[in-house]
């Protein structure tokens, strides 16, 4: 009996390894089926995909008319493949807007979110503001707390419970009305301040942005990611007009 038991046992754990993982697939494959798509109330909101999964018209290069060939839709994803790709920003300049995108961060990688950029600097972030990706535990820039994923670069430090680990999916949200910047990492608010305010003025001069010329200051401008020579992917990015 006791043999038995046990092969009743065996036999019932493995028909629930086998339920989780046909479960586990099956969420895979709806969720990749729900990737770079609106729904229904967004399109009624107003919102509109900057990427589809398919193909990247909506972007390019930094000064360049085209996109360059390291920045490659892989497995739904527009995905920044190796050093050299570029910093890339949308063909359409935005002024009040909300924009959502996940990301996500190779092992000790480096990126960005860049808003408000023109071409007038020699860089995409010559003028700027940025909101860092990073992997927090094992990139150098992890030492300036204003410098981990989520935070206003160099100015706002972002909260570690808006943190997840290199190579998972982060979703972040960026709110920019009327000079009125808003961003959540991961549904944790990371930032909330008003461009050109006091405030802003003050956390740019004690910056590394202190000498940058026009730095934000620019009332519109393309949304723009960085290549910062590590490997980097984003999905479901979607931005409505305000």
């Amino acid at each position: 009996m006791t043999k038995i038991r046990g092969m009743h046992q065996v036999t019932h754990n493995f028909k629930a390894v086998l339920i989780t993982t046909a479960c586990l697939l099956f969420s895979s494959s709806a969720m990749a089926e729900t990737n770079n798509q609106l729904t229904d109330a967004e399109k009624q909101a107003g919102w509109q995909l900057l990427f589809d999964g398919k193909q990247a018209s909506q972007w390019r290069n930094y000064q360049q008319k085209t996109l360059s060939e390291q920045w490659q839709v892989i497995d739904d994803t527009l995905t920044l493949t190796g050093k050299g790709g570029g910093d890339i920003i949308t063909q359409t300049p935005y002024e009040n807007f909300e924009l959502k995108l996940d990301w996500r961060i190779s092992e000790a990688g480096n990126s960005g979110i860049f808003i408000r950029v023109d071409e007038k600097g020699k860089y995409v972030y010559s003028r700027a503001p940025e909101i860092q990706i990073l992997d927090n535990l094992k990139h150098s820039d992890r030492k300036d707390p204003t410098h981990r994923s989520g935070s206003l670069y160099d100015m706002i430090a972002s909260p570690d419970s808006s943190h997840k680990l290199a190579g998972e999916w982060n979703s972040v949200r960026i709110r920019v009305n009327e000079g009125h910047l808003e961003v959540w990492q991961n549904q944790v608010k990371t930032t909330d301040i008003v461009m050109g305010s006091d405030r802003w003025n003050g956390l740019v001069a004690n910056s590394k942005f202190a000498t940058w010329q026009g730095f934000g200051e620019q009332a519109n401008g393309y949304i723009g990611l960085q290549d910062h020579g590590d490997v980097v992917s984003f999905r479901n990015i979607k931005i409505k007009e305000l």
